[in-house]
């Protein structure tokens, strides 16, 4: 109803020759109606506002009328309306714009698939699948930064990661509490996983048949990283001195000191052992195996140039399109492109 009275009001002033009269008629009405359905204060509504801007403009005489509000307030309505309308005038898109359909696709697909990875990782699959995006655009999709890996022995292995590997033994209980131990040894250079197996009964013997089965003919390293444990007794350190290999002891709990191979176990943990359930040591060594061929194979680092271990080819979309590759029964996945 008040709608429909303002605007018969206006009708009046375009059509009487009193348009003065008529539009202090139209304002103060307008105002007695704000008046009426109000309180205390009056409360004005967006179509007030409208029409208090629209007066000013079409009537001089306006203020002498205007009692609820200041006449400054009007003119604010007026060039804040003013702006809103030049804001949709000169609209344009900001930023830059939105990735292919199916590079967001693929990029749910990874985060859905593998939700233990970081940006790096899939930023690094999508260049080898021929897609150039950058971080930024990864973290679109829930992803959360990573710190900066220390420096320090960085800088160290740089000079001598072709030259040195590193051993460690880990623990895993299977499904009856049984206590299974894991021997794993890894080369710096490219955080290859050289050799991995598991026994009930960790002996010096057995570790030193270890290294000979990890490092064949004349692959070992200069220095070999390893902790103060028992089991790296003479035998061990007899068959170290055979094949020319210098032992590097860390200090006594002192983890930090052998990184990449705690690294490597962690993620062994996190990102195999603990999602499925062990039944027995050839349950485990079968699990440990699929995991190290993908993890040399497939898996990629933030510190390889966003590669993996044994490098993978960069495939451009002209290859064909991209399907992934299970392994672990679906736990994780390759990317790769097939005719």
């Amino acid at each position: 109803m008040l709608a429909l009275h303002v605007l018969f009001g206006l009708l009046r002033l375009f059509l009487s020759n009193k348009a003065a009269l008529v539009a202090e008629n139209v304002a103060l009405r307008q105002q007695l109606a704000v008046l009426q359905r109000s309180g205390r204060r009056p409360r004005l509504r967006n179509w007030d506002r409208v029409f208090w801007a629209w007066l000013s403009r079409l009537w001089k005489g306006w203020r002498s009328v205007l009692v609820i509000v200041q006449p400054d307030t009007v003119v604010r309505w007026h060039q804040a309306g003013f702006r809103l309308y030049w804001c949709w005038k000169s609209r344009t898109t900001i930023g830059t714009p939105r990735k292919s359909r199916i590079i967001r696709d693929l990029i749910r697909e990874m985060f859905r698939h593998n939700p233990t990875w970081g940006a790096p990782r899939i930023r690094a699959e999508l260049r080898l699948l021929g897609y150039e995006v950058a971080e930024s655009t990864v973290a679109r999709y829930r992803i959360k930064p990573r710190k900066p890996p220390s420096p320090g022995w960085r800088s160290f292995l740089a000079n001598h990661a072709d030259q040195i590997a590193g051993i460690d033994f880990f623990t895993v209980y299977t499904i009856t509490f049984k206590v299974l131990y894991c021997f794993v040894a890894l080369s710096h250079d490219r955080r290859r996983i050289i050799h991995l197996n598991v026994t009930p009964n960790p002996t010096a013997e057995w570790t030193a048949q270890q290294i000979i089965e990890a490092f064949p003919d004349d692959t070992a390293p200069r220095f070999l990283l390893h902790d103060c444990d028992s089991v790296y007794g003479v035998a061990f350190r007899r068959r170290l001195g055979g094949m020319g290999i210098e032992e590097v002891i860390t200090a006594y709990r002192s983890p930090w000191q052998n990184p990449y191979c705690e690294r490597v176990i962690g993620s062994i943990r996190r990102n195999c052992l603990d999602h499925m359930m062990i039944f027995s040591e050839d349950s485990l060594r079968r699990t440990l195996s699929e995991y190290v061929r993908y993890c040399n194979e497939s898996r990629t680092h933030t510190s390889l140039e966003g590669n993996s271990p044994i490098p993978r080819e960069v495939e451009p979309p002209s290859k064909g399109r991209v399907i992934s590759v299970p392994f672990l029964g679906g736990l994780h996945h390759r990317y790769t492109r097939v005719a």
